[in-house]
């Protein structure tokens, strides 16, 4: 049997808060590339029936990149909410909810500039 790893090392300051946050993984598609400023890891604790999650961010993630990273993720789990369990409706709702989201953030952007 193949195993695969992910692994996560966080520099934090004096009070805690993120710095750095690096990954790896055996797997990693962009090798070289192991630096990011925000993670989001969620995992199902089918003995409660509930998730179990961590979500960490740097101190240089931006405001509009936070929420961009967000849309993406929900974006993401409408695609694997489709394929998982065929449920259409559910994942249209989700990237239909994606798409205004989208718009509004692009919106934001284009009024900070100004």
């Amino acid at each position: 049997m193949k195993n695969s790893q992910i692994n996560f090392t966080i520099e934090l300051d004096a009070q805690s808060i993120p710095e750095k946050i690096h990954w790896d993984a055996t797997d990693n598609p962009n090798e070289g590339i192991n630096d990011t400023r925000a993670i989001a890891i969620a995992v199902w604790d089918h003995y409660h029936r509930g998730t179990l999650k961590i979500d960490l961010w740097t101190k240089d993630m931006e405001v509009f990149e936070m929420k961009r990273f967000y849309i993406e993720i929900m974006s993401g789990i409408a695609d694997t909410l489709l394929s998982a369990t065929n449920d259409r409706a559910m994942g249209e709702a989700i990237e239909g909810l994606c798409e205004t989201l989208s718009k509004k953030l692009d919106e934001e952007m284009k009024a900070a500039a100004k």
